[in-house]
């Protein structure tokens, strides 16, 4: 099986939920059970992408398995394809100055450098931000995000991050990538993590009674997103299929029917209000 690494744009506010909350919030978004940080499970991928690529029948069988089948019990096999969690990689932040921050950490860099096989130095920052010479988020050695007021300092290992990620997310697009580089700030973890659980948008959302036209009793909840703007990145594997039609194609023939360039797509719920409007942009072959 060949590995390779896609990563995924928020480009409206996000919503994988999770059904039900404990907390303040009635429908929280998915989260990793161990650091907290927000993911986008590879189960709400795989399906909706089978359905927004434009390829045969058969190619999309031999690629992501037969559907199930109740009159044949032969007729389901495994998909060639096997897609993982999205995650967390750089979250927007209101900033006092430079109007958004793109936040990541050494954490969250340490697994991303992992998964890509990227070679470039993990940051230390433990009483300090870390950010880019062109910066647009310094103000007298301070960068302020949310309510937090944090030191900061240009720093040439944050600078090679954000030009990595910049030219991967954004390839052929310089004002992009640009705009990214001045934006990006590695924070320490601790205070990523602070902002990760408190910096994600929340809506209020009411029912209104059909026949009163006013708002219905306890019809009133909030909902948690992702924000838009937010990266994310995962890891997909692609092998032999167990179709017949395509049982003679390498893992290699069965990679070439994923798109070479972005696509476009509609993930989570909340679909007819507008959210889940995603850019997913697919990688290279990760070589080890």
């Amino acid at each position: 099986m060949n590995t390779y690494s896609f990563h995924l744009q928020a480009l409206s506010a996000l919503h994988i939920g999770t059904g039900q909350g404990v907390g303040a919030v009635d429908l929280p978004i998915m989260r990793a059970r161990a650091s907290n940080l927000p993911i986008v499970p590879g189960s709400s991928l795989k399906g909706v992408l089978r359905d927004t690529l434009t390829i045969d029948d058969k190619a999309s069988v031999a690629l992501f398995g037969a559907k199930n089948d109740k009159n044949n019990d032969n007729a389901s096999f495994a998909s060639a394809i096997a897609i993982g969690d999205a995650h967390l990689l750089l979250l927007p932040i209101r900033s006092f100055v430079g109007t958004v921050a793109f936040a990541t950490c050494p954490f969250i860099l340490q697994r991303y450098q992992e998964d890509l096989a990227i070679d470039l130095t993990v940051p230390s920052c433990q009483q300090q931000a870390l950010v880019t010479e062109q910066t647009k988020l310094l103000f007298e050695n301070k960068i302020a995000l949310e309510d937090l007021d944090i030191d900061a300092k240009t720093d040439p290992i944050a600078q090679q991050w954000a030009e990595k990620i910049a030219s991967t997310v954004y390839p052929d697009k310089p004002e992009w990538q640009q705009a990214l580089l001045s934006r990006m700030v590695i924070l320490p973890d601790d205070v990523m993590s602070f902002l990760a659980d408190t910096a994600t948008e929340i809506r209020t959302r009411t029912r209104i009674d059909e026949k009163t036209r006013t708002v219905k009793d306890g019809a009133l909840w909030t909902e948690e997103n992702l924000p838009s703007e937010t990266i994310l990145w995962g890891l997909l594997g692609v092998g032999i299929s167990r179709s017949q039609a395509y049982a003679d194609k390498s893992a290699d023939e069965m990679a070439a029917l994923l798109p070479k360039t972005e696509i476009f797509l509609q993930l989570g719920g909340k679909h007819t209000i507008g959210r889940g409007l995603c850019r997913l942009l697919l990688g290279n072959k990760i070589s080890r």
